[in-house]
C-alpha cells in the first residue's frame, strides 16, 4: 500500500494542494475524484481550470487512446505534425472563424506563464517600449515576467529579485469607483511621471484575485485608451477561458478584440500541458526561433483539444452550459439570503463562481469541512477569503446539486458557530 510518508521524506516543502486535501487520490471520472479508499469527491476545483470538461471525458480519452495506439508521435518541437494540423485546422473552424477572428496562433512552452511570457516579449517587441500596465489583484504566473505583472504579495514574496517594468493600475473596484477616469488621467497626463506601456495585461475575471470581474464599459475604455496611446491590449483568458465564464473567450460579450490572448489550462480539454498564445496578424513579428522551447509541441495535448472543440459544435451543449450557469447563480444567491447575517457575497461570473466569506481563516474552515463531507475546492482573493466554485462545465445537474447541498452544510457549519462564538 502507498504511504505518503514518502513525501515528507524526499518531496520538497513547496508542495501544496497534498496538505490541503489529504488523501491518496488514485482514479477520476467524470465531476469526481476518487480516492485509494474507493471514497468519492465531488470536484469543485477542476485542476485550478484545467479540466473544464471533467475528469477522462470518454470521448477525449479514446481519441488518446487510438493516437498512441497508432503510434502517433508524441514530442515534435514545433516540427509538422498530423496532431497539429489537424488542432489548427479544427481550432480555426470552430472557435475564430465563427467569432470572425483573425489570430495567428502561437505554441509556447506548455504552462499559463508561459504564455504569459510570450505574450508580454512579443509587446515590447512590437512597440518597442518595456513598460506594461498591470491590475491590482492580478495573477499571471510564478516566472519571473509574468510575476512582475502578478500583484499578490504571497506570490511575489518568493522572487528573490526586483520585480520592475510594470505599473500598477487600479482594477475596477479597486477604488470603490473612479478607476478607469483614474488610469485615463494617469495615462494622458504629461505631468503623472508614467510613461506610455507597452501593453495593458488584463483578466476580465481575476481567478487568484478573488473572482472580481470587469464591466464591458471598463474593457471597452481600456481597448479605447490603448489605441490612443499606441498600447496593446492583451486579455490572460489562461484560467477563465475555454468556456469557463459561458462563451468560449471570457471577453466576447464585451464587443472588443484584444491584440494578444492568453490560453492554457482547459485548451487540452483533458489536463495534458498545452498552451497557445493568439496574435493579430499584424503584430506576428517573431523571427523564426526567436522564441522556443522544448516542450511547444504536445501532440497528446494536440489530439485532445481538437476532440474537446466538438463540444463546441453541440447546441446541446451550449444549453446545457447556460442552463447550468443559471442554475448555480440561483443557489449562490439563495446560500447568500440564507447566510445573509454573516454578509456574504457571490462572486465572478458564468462557471467562474464563489462566495466571498471576507474571512480566509473562515473561508478555509469551510474548504476543509467541505472536503471531509465529501467536495474538493478552493479559495482565493488577496487574503483567501473567497470559495471557489470550478465544476466542470458539462456537469451533471443533479451531481452540481449535490455538491452544493454539501457546501452550503459546511457553510452551516462553519458560519452558525461563528457567529454564536461573536454572540458569546
Amino acid at each position: 500500500m502507498l504511504e505518503t510518508s514518502i513525501c515528507d521524506r524526499i518531496e520538497s516543502n513547496v508542495r501544496y494542494y497534498s496538505r490541503e486535501y489529504p488523501a491518496i487520490f488514485s482514479r477520476g471520472e467524470g465531476s469526481f475524484v476518487i480516492d485509494d479508499q474507493g471514497r468519492a469527491f465531488i470536484d469543485f476545483f477542476g485542476g485550478a481550470g484545467a479540466l473544464n470538461y471533467g475528469h477522462n471525458h470518454p470521448l477525449l480519452k479514446d481519441a488518446l487512446i487510438e493516437y498512441l495506439r497508432d503510434d502517433g508521435i508524441v514530442h515534435s518541437l514545433d516540427l509538422n505534425t498530423e496532431a497539429e494540423l489537424r488542432f489548427l485546422e479544427r481550432f480555426e473552424r470552430v472557435v475564430l472563424q465563427p467569432r470572425h477572428l483573425e489570430y495567428k496562433v502561437q505554441f509556447t512552452g506548455p504552462t499559463g506563464t508561459n504564455a504569459v511570457e510570450a505574450a508580454l516579449k512579443l509587446a515590447r517587441l512590437v512597440t518597442g517600449r518595456s513598460l506594461i500596465a498591470a491590475f491590482t489583484g492580478g495573477f499571471h504566473g510564478v516566472s519571473l515576467g509574468a510575476l512582475a505583472a502578478t500583484a499578490l504579495r504571497g506570490n511575489r514574496a518568493a522572487a528573490g529579485v526586483q520585480l520592475d517594468q510594470v505599473v500598477r493600475l487600479p482594477y475596477e473596484g479597486f477604488l470603490g469607483g473612479g478607476e478607469i477616469d483614474f488610469i485615463e488621467k494617469m495615462l494622458i497626463s504629461d505631468e503623472s511621471g508614467i510613461s506610455p506601456p507597452a501593453a495593458f495585461l488584463l483578466e476580465t475575471v481575476q481567478g487568484e484575485g478573488g473572482l472580481k470581474i470587469l464591466s464591458a464599459m471598463f474593457v471597452k475604455r481600456i481597448v479605447a485608451l490603448a489605441r490612443r496611446i499606441g498600447a496593446l491590449v492583451i486579455v490572460d483568458d489562461v484560467q477563465a477561458g475555454c468556456g469557463r465564464t459561458g462563451r468560449f473567450f471570457s471577453f466576447e460579450d464585451f464587443s472588443v478584440t484584444p491584440d494578444i490572448v492568453c490560453l492554457s489550462k482547459s485548451i487540452s480539454g483533458l489536463g495534458l500541458p498545452m498552451a497557445l498564445v493568439l496574435m493579430k496578424g499584424e503584430h506576428d513579428r517573431w523571427k523564426p526561433g526567436e522564441h522556443n522551447g522544448t516542450f511547444r509541441g504536445n501532440n497528446l495535448a494536440f489530439i485532445t483539444a481538437a476532440a474537446a472543440l466538438g463540444f463546441w459544435e453541440s447546441s446541446s451543449f451550449g444549453e446545457a452550459l447556460e442552463a447550468n450557469i443559471d442554475h448555480l447563480e440561483s443557489r449562490l444567491d439563495q446560500m447568500c439570503e440564507r447566510f445573509a447575517f454573516a454578509g456574504i457575497e457571490r462572486k465572478g461570473r458564468g462557471m467562474f463562481a464563489g462566495v466571498d466569506v471576507h474571512d480566509g481563516k473562515l473561508a478555509r474552515q469551510i474548504k476543509q469541512d467541505a472536503f471531509r463531507l465529501g467536495v474538493l475546492l478552493e479559495t482565493c482573493g488577496a487574503t483567501g477569503s473567497v470559495l471557489k466554485i470550478m465544476a466542470p462545465l458539462n456537469i451533471e445537474q443533479k451531481t452540481l446539486d449535490k455538491g452544493l447541498d454539501i457546501l452550503e452544510a459546511a457553510f452551516s457549519g462553519v458560519l452558525s458557530e461563528a457567529a454564536c462564538a461573536a454572540g458569546a
